[in-house]
C-alpha cells in the first residue's frame, strides 16, 4: 500500500502506527505518544502517499486517555498539504468502540503530495526567529536540559536601578500547549507596536524548548514538570536559567507583573482564564493579583473570556512543588498569572494564529491601558 506514516519532522509525534484498508479507502489508524510522561495530548506527523490520490480515512484511537478525554467533535486538528498553509479540520466523527472505548474519524482527501497533521498550530523555533525580526533583541540565557540554547526575547535591556515598568513573560514550559506560544505572539506583537510606551518585557518563548523539537507533550513528563520546578533549588535546568534571567530583569526595571502562556486540557472551549498564585499572607500583593484580572477580563470581552478568569489551580498535582505563578509571588512579591488559552475553539469560534494573536495584542493592550490610568492618576 503506498501509504507511509513518519514522525521525523519538527515536533513529530505519534505512536501505535496502523495502515490497513477497508473497501472503499486506506486507513491511518494512531494514537499521540506520551514520549515517557503520564499524560498525553499532542500529536504531528505526515503522511506520505507515494502518488496516491483520492479518499483517507484516520482514526485517533485511545481519546480517553488523552488529557481530558475529548470528544472527537471538540478536537480540530490542523493539516497542510505540501508546503502550504496550515488549516483546520472539521470536527471528528466518534466510533464508539464495542469495549466502551472512543475513536475519532476524520476522512481526508489526497491529492498525491504529503501532508501533515497536528494536534493544534505548530509553533517553533522558526516562529520565534520570525518574530524576533519584528524588532525584538534575542539573546541565549543558557541551555536547556539537553544543551540546546535557551533564546530570550527583550525591548531593551534597562540597566540596574531604572524605574521603568517591567512585564516578564514565558510559554510552552508544557511543549505541546503550543495556543500559549501564538498568545504570547501576539501579546509580544502588540507591545512592539506601542514603541516607547510599552513596559520593558523580556520574554522566554519556548520554555521547554527540548520538548518542543522532540514533540512532547509535556505536561507532567519526567524527569520533572518544568512548571512544577520552581522551588528556591530549581528541579529543571532550564528553570535555574530563567529565574537568574528573571532576577536579572527584576534589577533592571519597577516589576510590574509575571504572564506566562498555557493551554488547558483537549475539551475545553469555554475561553481563556488564569491561573493565580496560592492563596498569599501578602493581602496587597494578592488584590493587585485580582485586579490584573479584572483588567485582563475587561481587555478579552465577552468574545473570549471564560468567566470567572482568575482561578486557583484544584486539579491534582503528581508534585507538591511551585509553579511559576509561586515563585514570582512569594519569593519575587510580583503579581503573576498563568493564561489557559483553549486549543480548537471557545463557544463555537474557530480558534486560528489570527485569533490567538487578537487574544493576546487584547492582553498587551490591558497592560498598557493600566499603565495610561495609572499615570493619568499620578501613580507613573
Amino acid at each position: 500500500m503506498p501509504i507511509h506514516i513518519s514522525t521525523e519532522i519538527p515536533s513529530g509525534n505519534a505512536c501505535a502506527i496502523t495502515v490497513t484498508r477497508d473497501a472503499a479507502m486506506p486507513v491511518v489508524a494512531l494514537t499521540a505518544d506520551p514520549h515517557g510522561g503520564p499524560e498525553a495530548l499532542w500529536f504531528c506527523f505526515r503522511i506520505e502517499s507515494e502518488g496516491y490520490a483520492g479518499p483517507l480515512r484516520w482514526e485517533l484511537r485511545h481519546m480517553g486517555n488523552l488529557l481530558g478525554g475529548p470528544a472527537p467533535e471538540t478536537v480540530r486538528p490542523v493539516m497542510r498539504a505540501g508546503a502550504g498553509a496550515w488549516e483546520r479540520l472539521p470536527p471528528g466523527r466518534r466510533r464508539d468502540e464495542p469495549d466502551g472505548q472512543w475513536t475519532g474519524l476524520w476522512t481526508l482527501e489526497l491529492a498525491g503530495e504529503p501532508v501533515e497533521i497536528a494536534f493544534c498550530y505548530p509553533y517553533g523555533p522558526e516562529e520565534v526567529a520570525a518574530l524576533a525580526r519584528e524588532g525584538w533583541r534575542a539573546d541565549v540565557i543558557g541551555v536547556s536540559q539537553a544543551g540546546r540554547p535557551l533564546t530570550r526575547l527583550c525591548n531593551a535591556y534597562g540597566a540596574p536601578g531604572d524605574a521603568r515598568p517591567g512585564v516578564y513573560t514565558l510559554a510552552r514550559q508544557h511543549s505541546g500547549e503550543t495556543p500559549g506560544s501564538w498568545v504570547l505572539d501576539g501579546f509580544l506583537r502588540r507591545m512592539a507596536e506601542a514603541g516607547d510606551r510599552a513596559p520593558l518585557v523580556w520574554s522566554v518563548p519556548l520554555a521547554n524548548l527540548d520538548g518542543v523539537i522532540q514533540g512532547d507533550y509535556g505536561k507532567d513528563n519526567y524527569p520533572y514538570d518544568l512548571n512544577r520546578a520552581w522551588g528556591a533549588a530549581p528541579m529543571r535546568h532550564e528553570i535555574l536559567a530563567i529565574q537568574h534571567d528573571l532576577h536579572r530583569w527584576r534589577e533592571r526595571c519597577r516589576p510590574l507583573l509575571c504572564l506566562d502562556f498555557h493551554a488547558p486540557g483537549g475539551d475545553e472551549t469555554a475561553g481563556v482564564y488564569a491561573f493565580l498564585p496560592a492563596v498569599s499572607a501578602d493581602a496587597l500583593l494578592m488584590r493587585r493579583t485580582l485586579e490584573w484580572g479584572q483588567s485582563f477580563s475587561a481587555a478579552l470581552t465577552e468574545e473570549y473570556v471564560a468567566e470567572p478568569v482568575s482561578r486557583f489551580a484544584t486539579y491534582p498535582s503528581r508534585w507538591d512543588t511551585p509553579t511559576i505563578t509561586d515563585f514570582c509571588a512569594h519569593r519575587l512579591g510580583i503579581p503573576a498569572l498563568t493564561f489557559e488559552t483553549p486549543y480548537a475553539e471557545i463557544r463555537g469560534t474557530v480558534l486560528t494564529p489570527a485569533r490567538y494573536r487578537d487574544i493576546g495584542g487584547r492582553l498587551a493592550e490591558g497592560v498598557l491601558r493600566a499603565l495610561g490610568d495609572a499615570a493619568a492618576s499620578g501613580g507613573g
